[in-house]
């Protein structure tokens, strides 16, 4: 690889790295690897679409993929826009959400934001490291100075519910992460955002909305197998998932 071009890099001229062994984040007594893309390489966000096909993720400017010799518990998944149904459970989440206005702009540090992710952490994640977060921390995991990242808010009468940070690839919407308010359960504020992005996808014209990695044993993730029809990356291609969690 020319380290000293100023050229993004090819696909087929990108570096790959391997962590060593650490423990899983997600199933107890279990250890991880992961593979990363080469942080030194000039990336973009054609390339990030790329390796989004082969199942591929953002975390600020890291691009990764579990890499674990014997495991294969997290599947990539994605929605197929034109495809997809709503079932009775999401449709009554968007019911109830019928008030809510989102707002686009360009990922940003704001002070009402971050105050509401740090609720979010410390209700849903608590003692995952992530509850102690500064600000600096908290742009760098949502950002990259390559993807094309964009924050959408969702806000009742002026009060912020939920933001949700989506990259925009060549054929979807990547749902990076959302984080929404804690105290409000009944509004499935999770589910709504899902559906709100397979809802912008679609007035788009994109294919898909990536929803990252799915995990059968993990209670947390299990929300992702309820919207269908839902495909996953097997590690050679894409191909619909037939059951249900």
């Amino acid at each position: 690889m020319d380290q000293g071009s100023n050229s993004p890099v090819d696909l087929e001229r990108l570096q790959f790295y391997v962590t060593a062994p650490h423990a899983c984040s997600y199933l107890p007594e279990r250890e991880a690897v992961t593979l990363f893309a080469d942080p030194s390489a000039r990336l973009d966000n054609g390339l990030y679409s790329r390796l989004s096909l082969l199942g591929f993720r953002r975390s600020g400017a890291h691009l990764y993929r579990p890499h674990c010799a014997t495991c294969r518990a997290c599947v990539p998944v994605r929605i197929p826009v034109a495809e997809f149904t709503p079932d009775r459970a999401q449709r009554r989440a968007w019911a109830r959400n019928r008030g809510v206005e989102v707002q686009e702009g360009p990922v940003r540090y704001e002070d009402e934001h971050f105050a509401l992710y740090r609720r979010y952490i410390r209700s849903r994640h608590p003692g995952g490291g992530m509850d102690n977060d500064a600000p600096e921390n908290y742009l760098s995991f949502i950002s990259s100075p390559w993807s094309a990242t964009r924050l959408y808010e969702f806000r009742e009468e002026g009060r912020l519910l939920a933001v949700a940070v989506t990259d925009h690839l060549a054929d979807g919407l990547s749902a990076v992460y959302t984080y929404f308010e804690p105290d409000e359960p009944r509004r499935s504020l999770g589910v709504f955002a899902v559906l709100w992005q397979v809802e912008r996808a679609r007035r788009l014209g994109l294919a898909h909305v990536y929803l990252g990695y799915w995990i059968r044993e993990t209670r947390k993730m299990a929300y992702k197998a309820r919207f269908r029809p839902l495909e996953a990356f097997d590690g050679h291609r894409w191909r619909r998932l037939q059951d249900r969690a």
